[in-house]
């Protein structure tokens, strides 16, 4: 397989498809291509019908959307456990990852990803803080209903986790102020091994993309 990402200190949607692959414990070649380059959409098109990373590559498969990506993979690699054996947890992670996918607009935006940013507070305004009320409300749920066990959401890592691993990152980029519980996840997502060795080569990678740096 190849997983085709963007750059590692920015693309949030590449770390999310990455995890998964990661997580499924199945072999795949590593397609790097820098979002702000001057054959950008050349090269990711190349690659992706949709034009946008992360895309994945099996054979005569391809996937070019993250949450599908994960899809793809848990029922390839299903030893692996993606999603939570429980049917009722199963159902939660699935509704919290597809509203990952498709909200949090406001924090998004406001609090772009980049890993490399040193740590500083960037004051949210009413939506963001919305946006991050919320992220914490399903954080302290799914950690108080499912998570015994383990660290992550629903105690082992899963999709779940991928899905939420960006906004781990972004909450500490931005110094975002957080409860024990969610807190105590955000540390357990940083220091997961598959996490530490994105974070790695995102602080070393020289590409800068001028919109995500801010303030």
């Amino acid at each position: 397989m190849k997983l085709v990402i963007g750059n590692k200190n920015y693309s949030s949607w590449s770390l999310r498809g990455w995890l998964a692959a990661k997580a499924a414990g199945l072999p795949f070649e590593e397609v790097l291509i820098d979002l702000d380059g001057p054959g950008t959409a050349a090269e990711i098109g190349a690659h992706s019908p949709s034009g946008r990373v992360p895309a994945l590559i099996d054979g005569d498969v391809v996937v070019w959307d993250s949450l599908a990506i994960g899809e793809y993979l848990a029922e390839k690699a299903p030893a692996a456990g993606l999603w939570p054996a429980d049917a009722g947890a199963r159902a939660f992670a699935r509704s919290i990852v597809a509203e990952m996918h498709a909200g949090f607009g406001a924090l998004r935006n406001h609090m772009p990803m980049n890993i490399r940013r040193p740590p500083a507070p960037r004051p949210p305004d009413d939506a963001v803080a919305a946006d991050v009320a919320r992220i914490a409300a399903i954080w302290r749920e799914a950690r108080g209903r499912f998570g015994t066990g383990g660290p992550y959401l629903f105690g082992r890592f899963t999709l779940a986790d991928c899905a939420y691993a960006p906004v781990a990152s972004r909450f500490a980029t931005y110094s975002v102020p957080l409860d024990d519980v969610c807190a105590a996840y955000v540390e357990s997502v940083l220091s997961h091994p598959a996490m530490v060795e994105w974070s790695t080569a995102a602080r070393a990678e020289t590409w800068v993309v001028a919109a995500d740096e801010v303030d």
